[in-house]
């Protein structure tokens, strides 16, 4: 069984579980794993110690590589806001490159005309363009631009550059017509067209493109204009067969839009930069006033930089390195400009990258490290300063008024939390507190700290602020939940009243006191000092993004689990049934992307593409935040002293019994053989990883059927189930749950079902570590299949019925055990436990046999086996 929670295999183990509750579901399957499948993103084994990703590597294997060195699972498929985001590149990579240019320059491809009579070459369009811009500028009016943008249908708004831009556009190209997907308006936005229309009231349409549709018809010239010296050039345009095609067939500029200042001392002149930039569409400025970036060698940092670069960053503009613009000119497109960021670290208040631009090991880095500055509906925000004041959220009438939200509109990029709060301060005045910004971003977010001397005024000031920032009333919605979300208006994250667990849960400095004051036997004391220690809470969500110190994901309320639910249900029914196809179908999966992400706010939020993703980042994500909500409610506030014994507290709480094996007891030796049969060492990069039991702990819970009453069941199997260490404490207190959705990828391929397999292999891949704690858990589940098992190779079609008819199913895998060796344990209990073997199965989807189960009554924990994950050697490449 696969639950979420178990320590994967120190390699790209898949972040699914295979008991519904909290899993990850799988991909496709091998012992060999191919980490630069493009539909496949495997999460990196932690464990492994990896150098920085080589340069030879494609970006995403290096990027999944790299944070290994962080942590082992951190998901790459959730990916920045970005779309075309890369690694930051290397100083010498850099050098590297601009060597080879120097020494082998590329000839430039010849400009044709691609069959076309009536295109013109790339040069003597971009030349025309330049002459029309020329003209326009000495003799339009911005007054004027408006008037003909007005004149021909489009956005006339913004400031008189923007208009300027706009209408040289129009006047060139022709009138942009509507959104292909949308219908809402095209706008040109400095390198692409972008659309402003909206998909729904959660989402701004994410179409962008080079090659915007245009109307063919002619340029509606006003008389004003026709009367000016530049008509005659301007007519030459008005005809539609005469204009030039923005299509594939003429390159566009990469710097298109964009003004670049140089400094310091470069591998090449500065007049050759200055040529290079100005031929790919840029302009250069010796000033750093209103420029797009400044680009500096490598030394300008150790060096601490010119006034120039001084400038620059006291102005806020990106100083980045020589490579952005190579790299920029060589994909012939503008790469982002945080990815070559070499100096705003050393601005006076503190580097200021939000945490989904940075590199994910970066990222990850800060937030192992970053204190929860929120952790439950009554906490004061730690940035206020007014918790070591003794300050409390003012409550009246049974209203806390703390309120976070969250915004994610990936057409507008943006990616917001809110904060805000009425503290009430001993001897002081009433405060109110407001801040927006993205995560890892503190120095350009909106904050304000106020003190008011009336109560009543401070709680119509807060009243105003939440129907100004959400569009919807605050009562009816603090009272009964009630909230319409409006497009580009936030939306509430609703906090539960508890301690967040990465809070709340035992410290790194806590955790060996702890241990020596329980009372408790000591492997069973070390068993809890585990699941109430933060590390594992910590880790869990950030490697799924959604660790932001900011909100408290960790301790969010029922109601808003049930809308996250809810969502998530009727997305995965919208792209099941929806007939669109192309950037129609495009669109469904953004809208629903961006309404996910805003209820469950990441610092990586991205547009899911298929029902791997869905189920990874969505069904897991939202099952494993869950039961850590679980957990967070019962480990509490363990913060202060530890004298008292709290673990022996938590263990009473947990309802559960754990008891450890003896090493020379029979059940000892019998899983030990389990997980040595049906367990295959894993291969990532060179290094394989094999497994060893430390401890194995017998339980017995109230939440689950006893040993009694689950052995009168029939067609029992010892089955494994794999899960994060995050999610232990949950279903040791609750039992299992079904999976959350049915999705057409393992792990939820047979719908809202409890999950397992014959193979320790398949339950150690979806557990989660890191490189300073290879150590997680399997659990071994007793479950009754029933007295009719439907065995499928594919998945079903109709899980629905399955639900209804709360069958066993049993998935047949390309690998399975030998049932020559399968054994009896006990009270007809069989264990599959058998060398494995392939069989004849080649084209199924799962890699091992998986067992599905329906009802929670049928399935019960039996055994908790703790494993360290390890190293095996190197191993080389079959292919090289």
């Amino acid at each position: 069984m696969m639950s979420s929670g178990s320590t994967m295999i120190g390699v790209a183990f898949e972040h699914r579980q295979i008991w519904g509750s909290g899993s990850m579901p799988p991909r496709n399957m091998s012992s060999e794993l191919d980490l630069s499948g493009s539909g496949l993103m495997f999460d990196t084994a932690a464990v492994v110690k990896l150098s920085k990703p080589s340069q030879d590597l494609s970006n995403r294997e290096a990027t999944e590589l790299s944070v290994a060195k962080v942590h082992e699972t951190r998901s790459q498929a959730h990916a920045p806001m970005d779309d075309d985001k890369m690694m930051t590149r290397k100083q010498k990579a850099d050098q590297h490159k601009l060597q080879e240019s120097e020494q082998s320059p590329k000839k430039p491809k010849a400009e044709n005309n691609n069959g076309h009579p009536d295109r013109k070459p790339s040069d003597k369009v971009d030349a025309e363009f330049k002459e029309l811009c020329r003209a326009t500028e000495e003799h339009l009016s911005v007054d004027l631009m408006q008037e003909i943008l007005e004149a021909n249908g489009q956005d006339s708004s913004g400031t008189p550059g923007v208009v300027t831009t706009k209408c040289q556009d129009l006047l060139f190209y022709g009138p942009l017509d509507k959104c292909p997907i949308c219908n809402g308006t095209i706008e040109f936005t400095s390198t692409k067209y972008k659309c402003k229309g909206a998909y729904s009231e959660w989402a701004s349409c994410t179409f962008s493109t080079k090659y915007p549709p245009r109307r063919e018809e002619p340029i509606k010239l006003p008389d004003s204009v026709l009367n000016s010296p530049v008509a005659d050039l301007l007519k030459k345009y008005q005809d539609p067969t005469r204009r030039p095609r923005t299509d594939p067939g003429i390159v566009d500029k990469p710097l298109r839009g964009m003004v670049i200042s140089l400094s310091g001392r470069l591998s090449r002149t500065h007049q050759y930069w200055k040529t290079e930039i100005e031929r790919h569409g840029g302009k250069a400025s010796n000033s750093v006033i209103g420029v797009t970036c400044l680009v500096v060698s490598p030394a300008e940092r150790e060096r601490g930089g010119s006034a120039k670069v001084a400038e620059a960053v006291e102005r806020g503009i990106p100083v980045v390195n020589e490579g952005w613009l190579l790299d920029s000119i060589e994909k012939q497109e503008a790469q982002p400009l945080s990815a070559y960021d070499v100096m705003s670290d050393l601005a006076v208040e503190g580097r200021g990258i939000p945490w989904d631009k940075q590199d994910p090991s970066e990222e990850a880095l800060e937030s192992i490290s970053a204190e929860l500055k929120l952790y439950g509906k009554q906490a004061v925000y730690k940035d206020t300063k007014l918790r070591e004041r003794g300050g409390k959220i003012f409550e009246r009438d049974g209203i806390l008024y703390n309120c976070a939200f969250s915004l994610c509109d990936m057409g507008e990029g943006l990616n917001d939390y809110c904060i805000m709060q009425l503290v009430t301060v001993p001897d002081d005045n009433l405060h109110l507190y407001y801040k927006r910004g993205r995560v890892g971003d503190d120095p350009n977010a909106e904050e304000q700290l106020e003190a008011w001397e009336n109560v009543d005024n401070a709680v119509k000031e807060f009243v105003k602020l939440f129907e100004e920032i959400t569009g919807n009333e605050f009562e009816p919605w603090e009272t009964e939940k009630k909230f319409q979300k409006k497009l580009l208006k936030f939306c509430p994250v609703d906090m539960d009243n508890g301690i967040d667990a990465r809070h709340g849960a035992l410290g790194l400095r806590q955790l060996g006191v702890a241990a020596v004051h329980c009372k408790l036997e000591p492997l069973v004391a070390n068993f809890m000092k585990v699941l109430c220690s933060q590390e594992i809470y910590r880790y869990a969500l950030m490697e799924m993004g959604l660790d932001s110190p900011d909100l408290p994901m960790g301790m969010l309320s029922k109601i808003h689990l049930q809308r996250c639910e809810e969502v998530l249900l009727e997305f995965v029914e919208k792209v099941k049934t929806m007939k669109e196809t192309g950037q129609k179908a495009e669109a469904v999966w953004s809208d629903y992307s961006q309404r996910w992400f805003t209820l469950m706010h990441s610092t990586r939020p991205f547009i899911f593409r298929d029902f791997q993703e869905v189920a990874d980042h969505a069904a897991a994500a939202f099952e494993t935040v869950r039961d850590i909500i679980d957990a967070s409610h019962l480990i509490g506030d363990m913060t202060g002293a530890t004298v008292d014994d709290p673990l022996s507290d938590r263990y009473n709480e947990l309802n559960c019994k754990v008891l450890p094996l003896e090493k020379e007891s029979n059940d000892y030796k019998m899983i030990v053989n389990y997980v040595e049969k049906t367990y295959e060492p894993v291969k990532v990069g060179e290094v394989s990883y094999g497994v060893s039991v430390e401890n194995i702990y017998a339980v017995e819970s109230t939440a689950a059927p006893s040993y009694d009453e689950i052995k009168e069941l029939p067609n029992k199997v010892l089955l494994w189930c794999g899960t994060r260490s995050s999610n232990l404490m949950r279903h040791l207190h609750k039992g299992f749950l079904p999976a959350v959705c049915s999705l057409p990828v393992p792990g939820y391929m047979f719908g809202k079902a409890i999950v397992c397999s014959d193979a320790a292999a398949e339950a150690a891949r979806y557990g989660f570590t890191a490189i300073d704690r290879p150590e997680g858990f399997l659990i071994l589940a007793i479950a009754s299949l029933g007295d009719q098992v439907l065995e499928v190779k594919h998945p079903p079609e109709d899980t629905k019925s399955l639900e209804e008819k709360k069958a066993g199913v049993k998935g047949l895998g390309r690998k399975k055990t030998d049932e020559s060796e399968h054994f009896i344990w006990k009270d007809d209990i069989k264990v599959p436990c058998g060398r494995l073997i392939p069989s004849e199965h080649k084209d199924s989807p799962l890699e091992y046999n998986e067992y599905a189960v329906f009802d929670p009554k049928q399935t019960s924990i039996r055994f908790v086996v703790g494993v360290k994950y390890e190293e095996q050697g190197t191993v080389m490449d079959e292919e090289e």
